[in-house]
């Protein structure tokens, strides 16, 4: 038996703004940071720890990582569907639209060993992709060679400050926002919303371009219900209490639970497994989906300790087992419609 929606209790929210619109910004976000950046020391110490990656001790679990790719279930207009293609990148089927989150089909990325694990999905085996979400420009959740495989006409949803990068890549649909924005793009049975939220990260892609586009997470509605929140990349903090306030009903938390260690070094930006768990609370939301592991290798905790730690925290928070989807990757589950 699928688990059933909760009912929303809609509450004031922006106006959505016009698909395509173009817009300016400030040179720099430098200013939404909730934490400073790592400087040279920190880095200097991080090389001299050698904390960059699992030990050789632990890397006989990449063996045991969950995989289990399957075909993408068959939903209706008002179902969610949920599947893990591995990291950030989920393939969400709402309100009758097919949504791609930070979409990293490649191999690798740029100064990050090979995936660790295939893509759960193939690329040939998606539906059309009516809309593809973006958190922020790092490499490992803005990955140029996979959007390169989408059609041009592809709706693009953006941060603020990454339209230009987009259109001068020739996509023709880009929009940008700013945090509390929001846009909708029409679906079968009405308008899905599309909200640009704030988080605890940062931006950049080049030696030049630190903070200049703005980096957040997403909640997406359909008309009447599901609402799904994605975080993207982000730390722990304040900005999840508040997200839930302003969202009421948040059905699935898609959260990331890995490239937390070292604590010193990736805490302000990556939150580790309880804090995931914490996050989930302060959203309200009732499901949490964990992401941003068993993929890339971006830091030093042991492979599958993101899972051992987060099915510890889900249980020690007292919620229920069936509300965590600690999903492997290409999985997938279904929230059926009331």
């Amino acid at each position: 038996m699928e688990p059933q929606m909760t009912e929303q209790t809609e509450r004031p929210l922006a106006e959505p703004r016009p698909l395509g619109e173009i817009r300016s910004w400030p040179r720099s976000f430098a200013d939404r940071l909730t934490a400073p950046l790592p400087g040279v020391r920190a880095l200097a110490r991080l090389a001299r720890e050698g904390r960059l990656r699992p030990s050789a001790a632990s890397l006989h679990e990449l063996a045991l990582l969950p995989l289990e790719p399957g075909p993408l279930p068959a939903v209706d207009a008002g179902s969610l569907a949920l599947t893990w293609a591995g990291h950030a990148s989920w393939v969400l089927r709402i309100g009758g639209l097919t949504v791609l989150t930070d979409p990293v089909w490649s191999r690798r990325i740029l100064g990050t060993p090979p995936r660790v694990t295939p893509v759960g999905v193939r690329w040939e085996d998606l539906p059309h992709v009516d809309a593809v979400v973006i958190s922020h420009n790092h490499y490992d959740h803005l990955d140029l060679p996979t959007l390169r495989r989408l059609p041009r006409d592809t709706h693009l949803l953006l941060p603020a400050g990454l339209a230009r990068w987009a259109r001068r890549r020739r996509f023709a649909h880009v929009t940008e926002l700013d945090w509390w924005e929001a846009v909708e793009l029409p679906g079968p049975r009405g308008p899905v919303r599309f909200d640009f939220v704030p988080a605890h990260h940062w931006s950049k892609r080049t030696l030049t371009d630190t903070c200049r586009s703005l980096w957040g997470g997403w909640v997406i509605t359909a008309p009447g219900g599901p609402r799904v929140y994605f975080a993207g990349d982000t730390g722990y903090g304040f900005w999840f209490e508040r997200i839930g306030e302003a969202y009421a009903d948040i059905d699935v938390a898609l959260l990331p639970i890995g490239a937390y260690d070292p604590r010193w070094m990736l805490g302000p930006v990556h939150t580790d497994p309880e804090e995931a768990v914490r996050a989930c609370t302060d959203l309200g939301a009732r499901v949490m989906a964990p992401m941003h592991w068993s993929t890339f290798l971006l830091s030093a905790e042991p492979p599958l300790e993101p899972l051992r730690r987060v099915r510890a925290a889900w249980e020690a928070a007292g919620r229920p087992r069936k509300d965590l989807w600690d999903l492997p990757v290409g999985a997938s589950r279904v929230l059926t419609g009331v």
